[in-house]
Parts: structure tokens; C-alpha cells; sequence
């Protein structure tokens, strides 16, 4: 017979009540530590937890600010900001960065170089700033970004206003150009004020006013959805546009100067004689701004960077040649001045000269014959060199670097731009401290007609030029007229006058106008093809410069050299010259003669004084 078993059910009550009232605890304290917890955040870790739950609903935009116009001075647009689309990503919002780069490949072209950019740019930007990958899409290209644009978390299309230059290779060495920011440029700009922003100054007006023309980064805070379309703008502080800006030059005179210029490579520099307004500012060979205003391929700048032409180099601005015979009334009013000459005094050019005991070597003349017996004013209508020689040797080198410094030879003119040179002007301290030797005395001579060791821009000899042509009162050239902020505030830029170069006596200004007046004048006036038909006085000098030396027992054949190897060809005036308006300097690379140039600075005179567009 089986065993009976009793069953204890108060043991099993009490077994079930001990194990609820665990359970109870358990659950208790969880409900506790939960409550707990709940309140903790609730309370204490509110404003943290609400600021987190702001940002997924909220984003702060930076909304960045119109870059300012630039027109000439007669009001035409040289440089404004055309509405563009653009391809852009928002790097956080992008979970497989390359499989997104890979999918809009397939949908738009991307090149190489929009690769590469938006890489640099993606180490330098933080996540949540939108980086640029495609600009200028054209409508179809948005229209199928549009319609794949659910694919591509991050990706978005932004309507965005580009920089572009109506008047192209006319305007760029002076107003210049923007592009994309760079690495370098972001450790030293504000980037607070840059946000949004992807392009700035690089050369040129763009570059030296860039903080006028940027004006002031706004912002505003804007509701989002979950796939970050903006709802609703919550508060919105506007940007504060860039200021307008009004240039001296006047775009009509800066083709008709470049066209007058030919197929020479070169420099014109047109500029109002009382006030140093940059009227024209002319480099050629030049090159279309534009390309680089969303970047520039590879291709195409090695192609501009590597050219026998070498379009990128601003000859204006950097260019140093050797002024040639473009310094003769300057030296020989330094030689009046010092009392080294006499205004009537007379010298005998056989067509060459020798230094006092040296019979050996000969410096000669451009004219192999010599011009017989002349005075300054003779020297200048002929530019006789043997006459300067004899000028210079009795000057000596440092009193000829002491007047011509006066001119603001071998010093920055002052320009509102960036890099401009110096130029050189030599002297025997310069010769010491440079190269370790002495001064020789034919070095004295070869300074004395602009050869040698004495370089000058386009830009230094306009602004000497205007002190001759203002009885020497030397004015700082200046490319901006006046800028006009958002409120329509107008702000004119002063003359700046450098200073007053002062002559024991004033009349010897006008002995120096004369004899320029003479070289297009003159029986024997080296531009008098130029003068004639003039309906106006102008004063002016032809110079050549030597771009290599030949042997004494040589000449030079312009029909067997190299054409790289000419003369360069310059020529320098003002007019009228009873009361003088404009100051034009003319270099032609290698366009073998002064005379050849001068009608190039004539046309220029005749369009800004007779509105003559011939």
C-alpha cells in the first residue's frame, strides 16, 4: 500500500507570501529608481536634455551675405553676382560618404577636380556645414537631382549667387577675381564671418577690398523636419550686404587702350594727372576671370601658368623694365636743378662718347652719325644719348638716385592693390650692399639714358610722369572713385598727394614741358609722326629699352634678332600741356622703338579728350 503524503499548507502559504512580498520589493525599488531617474532627468538634466531635443527639431543657419557690385566710373557693371544652382552636401546627415558621391555620378557629371576640392573641403569645414561638390547645374541636372533626391540623406540643391565678369579679359589684371576659399586663407580670415561663405578676394580690387566687398555673415534658426526641410523660420537676424564699389576707370578707354595695343604683350597706364584716378589699366596678353571663379581644371591653368605669354602676369603691376630714354627730361632736370648743365648750354654728339681717359671704350649714340651740336631741348626732341652721358658723368650716380627718388623711382607708387614692385634704382651704397662690388663710372653713364642696372613698372612711370606733368606735385594712383553701402551711403576716396618735389627754380618745369612738347613738335621730333594733325598739345617722351647687350664692334640688326630678343618700345605724355588732364604710359615687349608706341598713347588722349573713338 502506497505511502500517504501531507501536504503543509500553511508552509506553502507562507513560502508564497515570503516570494510576493520579494517580488513586491523588487518591483518597488524598480519602480522607485525608476521614478527616480525619471525626475532626474525631468528636473535636474532638463535644460540639457531640451536643448538636445531643440537641435533635432531646430538648426542654426548662417545665411551668408551678397558680395558688393563693382562698376567703372560711368556706371557699367564689372563685376556682379549671377544666380547659379549648386550641388551641395551636409556631411553629418551622410551615412556612406562615398556610396552618396558614387550615386550622384550617376546622375550628373562630377569630375575629378569636384572630387578633389570637395575632399580639401571636407577636412576643413565642420559636418554640419554644407561643402559644395557640383556648381553651374544646368536645368536638367536639377531637375534629375531633384526627383533622386529622397536617395541621398544630406544632399540638396542651393540656389546661390555666383560672381561673373560681363567685360572678362578686359577688367581682370585691375578688378581681379574670386574663388573658392582655400586651406591657407581659412587660418587667416574670420571664419565667424565667413560662414556660408565659399569664395573670396584673390587678386586684384576683389582681393585688397575684399572686407568692403564681403560685408557681414547673418543667421537664422529654422524648424526642420526628419529629413531636414526647413518648416518654418523662427528668428532670423538679416546678413548685411557688401558695399558697392565705383572704380576710376572707365571700361569704354580700357578696350579702346587694349586695342590699341595690338598683338604687342605689354602695359597702358591711363590716369587723371591732377587726381591719380586709374582711368585705364591695361595688361596684355590677358585671360578670361571667369574660369576661375568655381575653379579652374588643372588643364587650363597649367595651359594659362605654362604659356610662352604667360597671361597670368599682371606687367602693370610687376613688370620692371629698363625705362629707356623715358628718363631723359627727368635727368635733365635733375641736372638743372643741381646746376650740372646749363638750359642753353650746347654739347657735340658725333655719335658716340668717351669717358675722361679712357679712349678705348665708346658709349654710343642710338644715331650712328651723331646729332652735331645740341642743348637740352635738342636732347630731348632727338633723345641724343651722348648729350645725357656727359649729364650724368658730370652728375654722378647718387645725385641722379637722389633727384629721380624724388619720383617715386625704385618705391611702390602706393596703388590700391596688392604685390605691386618697387622697380630698382641704383646707386653706389645698393651696388655695395647687393653684389659686393664698386661702382664703376660707365655704369654712371648707362643709368643716365634708363639702361643698365634701372628698372621701372608701367604704373612708376605714370605716376612720375604726372609729377612732371603737375609742376611736381606727385599724386598716389587710385583705381577706387567711391564705395556705397547698403544704406546708400556714399563714401569718395580723397586725392592722395604724395608730395611736392620743389625746384629752386619753377620756371624750369616749363623748359622740361617745351622740350617734350618738341618730340612731337619738332622738325626732329622722334614721335613728330604722332603730333601732327593734333587739335591739342601734348608733351611726351619715346624711349627703347635693351632687352641684351651687343659687342662694341656690333650693331644692332632688328631684322636678324630674335623677336623675343627686340627692344622693347615705351613712350610717356600728358596733355594738354598748358593745363594737363590725362597722363598715359605706353610699354610694347619687344615693339622695337618708342616712335612706334606713341600713337597707341595719342588714340587713348584723343578718346578721353575729344571723345575721338578712332
Amino acid at each position: 500500500m502506497p505511502r500517504a503524503f501531507v501536504i503543509d499548507h500553511s508552509q506553502i502559504s507562507r513560502l508564497f507570501k515570503a516570494r510576493a512580498i520579494f517580488a513586491a520589493s523588487v518591483s518597488l525599488l524598480l519602480i522607485i529608481g525608476l521614478l527616480v531617474r525619471l525626475g532626474w532627468l525631468q528636473i535636474v538634466e532638463y535644460a540639457h536634455f531640451a536643448d538636445l531635443s531643440k537641435e533635432n527639431r531646430v538648426r542654426l543657419m548662417a545665411l551668408p551675405p551678397n558680395r558688393g557690385l563693382i562698376y567703372d566710373r560711368n556706371g557699367v557693371v564689372l563685376a556682379e553676382n549671377l544666380p547659379t544652382y549648386h550641388l551641395e552636401i551636409i556631411p553629418e546627415q551622410v551615412e556612406d560618404m562615398e556610396a552618396t558621391l558614387q550615386g550622384l555620378g550617376e546622375i550628373v557629371t562630377i569630375s575629378e577636380d569636384n572630387l578633389e576640392r570637395f575632399h580639401t573641403s571636407l577636412r576643413s569645414h565642420r559636418p554640419f556645414e554644407s561643402i559644395s561638390l557640383r556648381t553651374r547645374l544646368n536645368e536638367d541636372e536639377v531637375a534629375a537631382l531633384a526627383v533622386n533626391r529622397h536617395r541621398f540623406p544630406g544632399m540638396d540643391i542651393a540656389a546661390r549667387l555666383s560672381r561673373h565678369y560681363p567685360h572678362g579679359e578686359s577688367t581682370v589684371h585691375a578688378v581681379g577675381y574670386v574663388g573658392r576659399i582655400s586651406e591657407r586663407e581659412l587660418s587667416t580670415i574670420d571664419t565667424s564671418n565667413y560662414r556660408g561663405t565659399s569664395h573670396i578676394g584673390k587678386t586684384g580690387v576683389e582681393k585688397y577690398y575684399e572686407d568692403e566687398l564681403h560685408g557681414h555673415v547673418g543667421q537664422q534658426n529654422v524648424e526642420v523636419n526628419a529629413e531636414g526641410r526647413i518648416l518654418r523660420v523662427i528668428d532670423r537676424i538679416p546678413p548685411i550686404p557688401g558695399s558697392n564699389l565705383v572704380l576710376n576707370l572707365d571700361i569704354e578707354l580700357q578696350k579702346h587702350a587694349e586695342q590699341k595695343l595690338g598683338e604687342f604683350s605689354g602695359a597702358v597706364i591711363a590716369m587723371e594727372a591732377k587726381t591719380g584716378a586709374v582711368l585705364a589699366f591695361v595688361s596684355k596678353p590677358t585671360y578670361n576671370p571667369n574660369l576661375f571663379v568655381h575653379g579652374i581644371s588643372v588643364k587650363d591653368y597649367k595651359a594659362l601658368r605654362e604659356g610662352d605669354e604667360k597671361p597670368l602676369f599682371n606687367r602693370a603691376l610687376y613688370g620692371q623694365y629698363p625705362p629707356g630714354s623715358t628718363m631723359k627730361p627727368f635727368i635733365g632736370l635733375g641736372g638743372l636743378e643741381d646746376n650740372a648743365i646749363g638750359p642753353r648750354e650746347s654739347i657735340r654728339c658725333i655719335g658716340y662718347y668717351h669717358l675722361p681717359n679712357d679712349e678705348e671704350h665708346k658709349y654710343r649714340d642710338w644715331k650712328k652719325e651723331g646729332h652735331g651740336l645740341v642743348d637740352l631741348g635738342d636732347s630731348i626732341e632727338e633723345s641724343c644719348d651722348v648729350y645725357f652721358y656727359e649729364l650724368s658723368h658730370r652728375l654722378g650716380i647718387n645725385r641722379i638716385h637722389d633727384f629721380l627718388h624724388q619720383f617715386r623711382f625704385g618705391e611702390k607708387t602706393g596703388i590700391d592693390l596688392f604685390s605691386e614692385r618697387r622697380g630698382l634704382l641704383p646707386s653706389r651704397e645698393w651696388k655695395r650692399r647687393v653684389h659686393g662690388k664698386i661702382w664703376y663710372p660707365g655704369e654712371t653713364l648707362i643709368s643716365g639714358i634708363g639702361q643698365g642696372y634701372m628698372l621701372a613698372t608701367p604704373l612708376q612711370l605714370a605716376t612720375a610722369t604726372t609729377a612732371l606733368a603737375n609742376k611736381g606735385r606727385l599724386v598716389e594712383p587710385r583705381l577706387l572713385k567711391e564705395m556705397r553701402d547698403d544704406a546708400g551711403e556714399i563714401t569718395a576716396m580723397s586725392v592722395l598727394s604724395v608730395s611736392w618735389i620743389k625746384l629752386k627754380q619753377p620756371a624750369r618745369w616749363d623748359l622740361i614741358h617745351k622740350s617734350m612738347q618738341r618730340v612731337l613738335r619738332g622738325k626732329w621730333g622722334t614721335a613728330r609722326a604722332t603730333g601732327w594733325g593734333l587739335k591739342y598739345e601734348m608733351a611726351g617722351k619715346t624711349g627703347t629699352a635693351q632687352v641684351f647687350s651687343i659687342a662694341q664692334d656690333e650693331e644692332y640688326d632688328e631684322e636678324t634678332v630674335a623677336k623675343k630678343l627686340r627692344d622693347h618700345a615705351l613712350f610717356i605724355a600728358f596733355a594738354p600741356m598748358e593745363d594737363p588732364q590725362i597722363v598715359v604710359a605706353v610699354i610694347a615687349e619687344n615693339g622695337e622703338h618708342g616712335s612706334a608706341v606713341a600713337p597707341i598713347a595719342r588714340a587713348i588722349m584723343d578718346r578721353y579728350l575729344l571723345k575721338d573713338a578712332k
